[in-house]
């Protein structure tokens, strides 16, 4: 089995981008009614499923993809913490839907409300729903709701161990996430999240949160950020992720294969069956032990 530990639901109908809009322009016009989600019909989701992501899990060969909200959308610097709250519980719900139409091609994995300023214990709430009555197995966490300002503490301060309890009592592993920057410094995606994977790893070898969280998971998407990972981390550690369909859709012009067509890179290594079937599959397994128990009850 290939598990593809990263998506989002970049493809959402449009009716779920106009809540976000109006969440928006309310904040401009407080007179606005208040925003509210709409109508999305099944029809709608398959329509923007199969046209794309179970299109290219078939086309690349992958089984199973761990699915999360969009996330450059997640905007948690946008608003108050009401907003934030509105607009996650929006996205995961999206997602239950999505899962609920195609379970054996996609595993939620939730977005949390996180707002500047705002205590992450007031993320609790929204974890445990998703994890215990929706069936997710993991969430983002993101390291810096400013949007590219960072003020908050770094992973390691104890700002953020409320959050932590709860991930262990869970049992689930959290994916270190940034969303879009409003710093004109930092463009989104070319800089922001691999700022963000490189500041988040060198805060967790120099500090000691995992001697007081032992069963801490996270996973540092994006290659680890600009961490020489290759070197450093061996296969234990390394799971498959394409973050299908990503902000890159591009095709490289030097091979023609799309930048998200991250399998073949596996595929060319000089790695025996059993560690490539690591990385696809048992690693994933091993971190999200919810996603295994949820597998094992299929037969998988």
């Amino acid at each position: 089995m290939i598990i593809d530990c990263h998506g989002h639901y970049t493809t959402a109908p449009g009716a779920h981008q106009k809540f976000r809009d109006a969440q928006i322009a309310a904040l401009k016009d407080p007179t606005a009614p208040a925003a509210k989600p709409g109508a999305i019909s099944d029809d709608e989701i398959r329509e923007t499923i199969e046209k794309n992501q179970l299109r290219l899990q078939k086309q690349r060969g992958s089984d199973l993809t761990l699915f999360s909200p969009r996330a450059s959308a997640m905007g948690h610097h946008l608003g108050n913490e009401a907003i934030s709250s509105a607009w996650t519980r929006a996205n995961n719900d999206l997602i239950k839907r999505v899962v609920d139409l195609y379970p054996e091609n996609f595993v939620g994995v939730c977005q949390l409300p996180q707002s500047p300023g705002v205590p992450i214990a007031n993320s609790v709430a929204e974890l445990e729903r998703c994890i215990r009555e929706l069936n997710f197995v993991g969430c983002n966490l993101n390291p810096d709701p400013s949007g590219g300002h960072w003020t908050a503490p770094p992973l390691t301060d104890r700002h953020w161990y409320p959050f932590y309890e709860k991930m262990v009592e869970l049992d689930v592993p959290a994916m270190i996430h940034v969303s879009a920057s409003c710093n004109p410094n930092f463009h989104a995606t070319g800089a922001h999240y691999i700022n963000a994977d490189t500041t988040a790893f060198m805060q967790f070898i120099e500090g000691d949160l995992f001697r007081d969280f032992p069963p801490l998971r996270f996973i540092i998407p994006h290659g680890g950020g600009a961490v020489p990972y290759v070197r450093v981390i061996d296969i234990g550690n390394i799971l498959f992720g394409s973050e299908l369909v990503g902000a890159v859709r591009g095709i490289d012009p030097r091979t023609g294969h799309y930048f998200d067509d991250t399998r073949r890179y596996i595929d060319a290594l000089s790695l025996s069956a059993a560690e490539k079937e690591r990385i696809y599959e048992k690693n994933a397994r091993r971190v999200f032990p919810r996603l295994d128990a949820l597998l094992k009850v299929r037969g998988l």
